[in-house]
C-alpha cells in the first residue's frame, strides 16, 4: 500500500527542492543593491507619500459587502439544492422544509438588516 504513495512523495520531494533551490539561487545570484532613502520610500504613481495612507470608509460599506457575501453564500448553498430538486423530493419531502427554514432564516436576517437602516445610504 506504501508503494501507491511513493509517486505523491516524490513529486513532494522535487517540489520542495525546487523551492529551496530557486531562493538559495536568488539569494546568491541576486543583485546586492545599495538601499538608501529614495530606494525605500513608497512608490504611488509618481507622487510623494505625503499624508495618510488611505481615507476611512463608512462601516455601511463594510455591512452591504458583508451582506452581499451572505446572500451570495446562500446561492452557493441553493443552486445544488435546485438542481436535484426532484430527486430529493422524491426520496423524502423534508428537503423541501429544510430548505424552506434555511430561506426562512436569510429572510429574518435580511428583513432585520433593513429595519436596522444597513441598507439605507
Amino acid at each position: 500500500m506504501l508503494e501507491q504513495y511513493f509517486p505523491v512523495f516524490i513529486q513532494t520531494i522535487v517540489a520542495i527542492g525546487f523551492a529551496a533551490s530557486a531562493l538559495g539561487l536568488s539569494v546568491l545570484l541576486g543583485n546586492k543593491g545599495r538601499k538608501g532613502g529614495d530606494k525605500d520610500t513608497v512608490y504611488e504613481c509618481g507622487m510623494l507619500p505625503v499624508g495618510e495612507g488611505s481615507p476611512r470608509f463608512s462601516v455601511k460599506f463594510y455591512l452591504v459587502a458583508m451582506l452581499f457575501v451572505l446572500f451570495d453564500i446562500e446561492v452557493v448553498f441553493m443552486y445544488p439544492w435546485a438542481v436535484q430538486f426532484k430527486e430529493l423530493i422524491a426520496v423524502n419531502a423534508m428537503a423541501l422544509w429544510s430548505i424552506l427554514g434555511f430561506v426562512g432564516i436569510l429572510t429574518v436576517a435580511y428583513v432585520y438588516a433593513l429595519r436596522k437602516g444597513a441598507l439605507s445610504w
